[in-house]
């Protein structure tokens, strides 16, 4: 029951993307009613024509030719209408899957970051690329063959009944049996198609991983594992497709034989009647013309039918996609942040990614404006999670966060994260021009202001190296720049538009040691009366903050600078003398 429910539902979705289009619409079912009647009109003349076909010496040439410039005509004007409906079909098809990957795509700027950090990004871009691909060729086959077969099938059943009822009835009875077959196959098809969709997502997300970390395969010798672990996945999808084919590759054959008796028992009970004076021979052949066209329309939209079982299927999978909840929206009232000092408290917060396993747990820190805080500790003690929670990727479970006193689930997010300038341990470039990846938090520096930016984080004497210096393309993944000058870059990005407050997450962790003293130069400059929290396994860093917690186990078990902890002989002191133990 649940399944249909989803079912139905996807069907209602998908019609409500459909309805923007209506006109469009109207027209292809106009343009698809006029030519299937201008079809079926030119049996008719060609039966005449056969009836004008008396004797050996006695044929009515005249006449005929006249016929056939007509139906010369009328193929003319039914080829240009099914060329205007297609192309109409093709313009709504592509416009709905725009809509859809459009809205899926927004939906991603939506969605908090714990639902994207608990999937796989390549089977989230198998929903917004491959499925929505697959949905597009069962809509478009849907709109091309559907509504012409419809009309189809009540434009013969109305000539029909002209010739002769009670063949048509004949007719009219036995061609459901084709429908009732291709519905009991239809409903084996949707389960698998929706299997199938669900496996290519898994083996396109492995593919993504294991392309982004092939050093690391290669590194360890992955190679056969991951081939072994493809196989596997290719071995699931094989046989899943293999069996959404075989049952919707069952439904034309079994259809188009129920139509070929269908055939005959007209084309035998038509002969009767010629031979009995009740039709001619050319209303016979006309008659088994149309008897054809009433039954090839059944063919086809069985066939559609189970291709949309496969496109509902995937369109199923972008629908869960946008119908997730996205993160909590800021209050109507939200407060947008000015004059931000820098000014930092958090009461009592708790927070835990997952209910069964606590993590921060009763955190109390007051930072004034200025302060340089830095936090350190063991590997999952909470660190980046800090980060997280200050810039609200992820909501406290309980407690409060403040800036200037105003707790940050009343701030709007834009205000928030606009007050933080952010360098993190991973580097990130978009496809673009080295100036437009620094401009990227002020897009409206001027050229001036950006090579003064690069020349305080030491950037420019590279970048002017490069082919077209600040015109320079580069990309993520394709840049052709050392992860240490990817991170000058972001550096760079942040110190040109130098918010009141910072956030480094390990923020020189791919720079060489003599490069690192220059950079922590330019960090001093940066930080002077501002307020930054510095996050680093390298003590050495963070010797000048003006406060250092101490975090183990989500808590904070000290507290101080370099050298009242030092002092203390406790777990900094530990950590700090472990980085030069042999």
């Amino acid at each position: 029951m649940k399944k249909n429910l989803n079912k139905k539902h996807t069907i209602n979705k998908v019609f409500s993307y459909v309805s923007k289009y209506k006109p469009l619409i109207f027209l292809s079912v106009l343009f698809a009613a006029v030519s299937v009647a201008l079809t079926l009109y030119i049996p008719i003349l060609i039966g005449n024509s056969i009836d004008l076909i008396i004797d050996k010496n006695n044929v009515d040439f005249d006449s005929i030719l006249k016929i056939l410039i007509n139906v010369g005509v009328m193929v003319g004007i039914t080829s240009a209408l099914q060329w205007l409906m297609n192309t109409i079909n093709n313009f709504v098809t592509f416009r709905v899957v725009r809509d859809i990957r459009n809205e899926a795509f927004r939906k991603l700027q939506e969605l908090p970051l714990s639902y994207i950090d608990s999937h796989q990004h390549g089977e989230l871009v198998s929903r917004i690329i491959a499925d929505a691909d697959q949905f597009a060729d069962g809509l478009l086959m849907g709109f091309t063959q559907f509504f012409t077969g419809i009309v189809t099938i009540f434009g013969t059943l109305a000539f029909m009944l002209s010739i002769n009822v009670k063949i048509t009835l004949l007719v009219v009875i036995l061609t459901p049996i084709s429908l009732f077959v291709a519905k009991f196959i239809a409903k084996s098809t949707y389960d698998y198609f929706k299997l199938q969709s669900e496996i290519r997502g898994e083996q396109t997300a492995f593919v993504d991983e294991m392309i982004g970390n092939q050093k690391v395969v290669q590194a360890f010798s992955y190679e056969n594992e991951s081939l072994s672990r493809f196989d596997e996945i290719n071995e699931k999808l094989t046989k899943a497709s293999i069996k959404a084919v075989f049952f919707s590759s069952l439904t034309n054959p079994v259809t188009r034989f129920i139509n070929s008796l269908i055939y005959a028992a007209v084309g035998l009970t038509g002969a009767i009647s010629v031979i009995n004076g009740v039709i001619t021979i050319g209303g016979l052949t006309c008659f088994l013309s149309y008897a054809n066209q009433y039954t090839k329309p059944f063919n086809e939209i069985s066939g559609v039918i189970t291709e949309l079982q496969n496109a509902l299927a995937c369109a199923a999978r972008v629908f869960e996609l946008i119908e997730e909840p996205p993160q909590t929206p800021d209050e109507a009232n939200a407060v947008v942040l000015s004059d931000v000092k820098g000014n930092v408290s958090l009461e009592n917060v708790c927070f835990s990614y997952t209910p069964e396993k606590n993590l921060i747990q009763n955190f109390n820190l007051n930072v004034k404006h200025g302060q340089r805080v830095a936090i350190v500790g063991p590997t999952g003690c909470g660190k980046t999670t800090m980060i997280n929670l200050l810039m609200r990727f992820y909501d406290v479970n309980s407690g409060k966060i403040c800036v200037e006193s105003c707790d940050i689930k009343n701030i709007s997010r834009n205000s928030l994260r606009s007050n933080y300038g952010m360098v993190l341990q991973d580097t990130w470039l978009k496809n673009g021009t080295i100036r437009e990846n620094i401009i990227i938090g002020k897009p409206d520096a001027t050229d001036d202001e950006v090579i003064t930016a690069a020349k305080s984080t030491y950037a420019h004497s590279f970048i002017k190296n490069l082919p077209e210096g600040y015109d320079t393309v580069v990309s993520d993944s394709n840049s052709g720049l050392s992860q240490g000058q990817k991170q000058l870059l972001c550096i760079t990005r942040v110190m040109l538009s130098i918010p009141p407050m910072l956030i480094l997450d390990e923020a020189t962790s791919s720079i060489d040691t003599r490069t690192e003293l220059i950079i922590q130069k330019s960090f001093a400059k940066m930080m002077k009366g501002r307020t930054s929290f510095i996050v680093a396994h390298r003590l050495s860093t963070i010797r000048e903050a003006d406060v250092i917690l101490v975090m183990k186990d989500g808590n904070v078990i000290e507290q101080g600078n370099h050298k009242e902890l030092l002092n203390k002989n406790g777990f900094y002191a530990d950590l700090y003398n472990s980085q030069f133990s042999i």
